[in-house]
């Protein structure tokens, strides 16, 4: 079976009603439970249980203590292309967007992992456009081979792969990738993804579960959110976590939250996302998923990233741009604006200010 029939299960959902019907003591013997299932999940994502968001807080901060400590792992991205062929509305890289495209060459590549790596951080995750032409898997191979003399764990964030594409990502040193569905709708995604290989739904919901079959490490997923109500991409997501996590129990499976930015292209949020919304999911899922990792970007406040550093997040990045070579060669065009514009250093201050260990280094291959 694969996570498409399970995503089916939920097709019929109507979660007004289910909403409807929550009470108080309902959500309040959710957070009683030492355990929660999928539709006590769902529960904590209601527009009533934003009236329990301190309890929900709470508890989340203490499940996160348990089972993962103070400490906080910090990473950088580093774009090496931004060719693409594919046109997502709503992407800076869309391929009919008017704007310079760039792509580095190996000893840019490595011009750029040394800046990064003398901040002192040892995970990096590499970002591309889709294009077999400019950034081909061979390409995104050989930027990591260039890469592994500064960095103890290399991640991708790309496009779909075949199984034996990520086999070969594996064997090359890639321990980690992210795949972000975008919006588990079907009709939405096919409204969003106007032509390019992308706007294949089924291939690119299965490309983590290939991810996992592959030997990948960790592997990481998301929906953008502001693209459809948040509360249902929230509950599919962490379906989709809870499906892998099961399925693939040597994997680590982690959750981001990304909510849009402004980028080239200027499309709007659909829905609009608020902070309040981002502190009731992230809670929420720490709840249902205890032991998985949840990333907060750059995309948000320096001022909400800081609240979140005790409500259930593991992993920020930190010293970010999102322009190709924009750590050596300066903000040209970048994918999307980001809001915390934060260096290692000043990312470690706050944390140590807020009793938390920032950590650089969490992973060593044996060779």
């Amino acid at each position: 079976m694969k996570f498409i029939d399970e995503l089916e299960k939920y097709s019929e959902l109507d979660y007004e009603a289910y909403f409807r019907k929550i009470t108080d003591d309902d959500i309040i013997n959710v957070l009683n439970k030492p355990s929660i299932n999928r539709l006590d999940y769902l529960t904590l994502l209601s527009p009533l249980a934003e009236n329990h968001l301190e309890a929900i807080a709470k508890r989340a901060n203490q499940d996160t203590i348990r089972n993962f400590g103070r400490v906080m792992q910090l990473f950088t991205p580093m774009y090496i292309a931004n060719y693409c062929i594919n046109q997502c509305v709503y992407c800076g890289f869309n391929h009919e967007n008017k704007l310079k495209r760039v792509k580095l060459s190996m000893e840019e590549i490595k011009a750029e992992g040394k800046l990064i790596a003398e901040t002192g951080l040892k995970h990096v995750l590499i970002l591309t456009g889709e294009s077999q032409e400019h950034s081909s898997p061979d390409y995104i191979l050989q930027a990591v081979e260039n890469l592994k003399g500064f960095f103890t764990s290399i991640s991708i964030e790309i496009y779909s792969l075949e199984e034996a594409e990520y086999k070969h990502a594996v064997e090359a040193g890639v321990d980690g990738m992210t795949m972000f569905q975008e919006v588990y709708d079907a009709d939405i995604y096919k409204e969003l993804h106007l032509a390019g290989p992308k706007s294949n739904y089924a291939f690119r919901l299965d490309a983590p579960e290939r991810a996992c079959r592959s030997g990948m490490r960790t592997v990481n997923i998301g929906a953008l959110l502001g693209l459809n109500d948040w509360r249902k991409e929230a509950f599919l997501t962490g379906v989709h976590a809870d499906y892998l996590q099961r399925k693939y129990s040597d994997v680590e499976i982690a959750v981001s939250t990304p909510r849009m930015r402004p980028s080239v292209g200027g499309f709007p949020p659909r829905v609009l996302v608020k902070d309040i919304n981002i502190v009731q999911y992230i809670t929420a899922y720490r709840i249902f998923m205890p032991r998985s990792g949840i990333t907060l970007s750059s995309r948000e406040s320096a001022k909400l990233r800081n609240h979140l550093a005790h409500l259930g997040v593991t992993k920020m990045s930190a010293g970010v741009t999102t322009a190709v070579g924009g750590h050596s060669k300066g903000e040209e065009v970048s994918q999307f604006d980001i809001s915390d514009s934060r260096s290692v250093r000043e990312m470690s201050a706050m944390l140590y200010g807020e009793g938390y260990q920032p950590i650089y280094k969490d992973w060593q291959a044996l060779v």
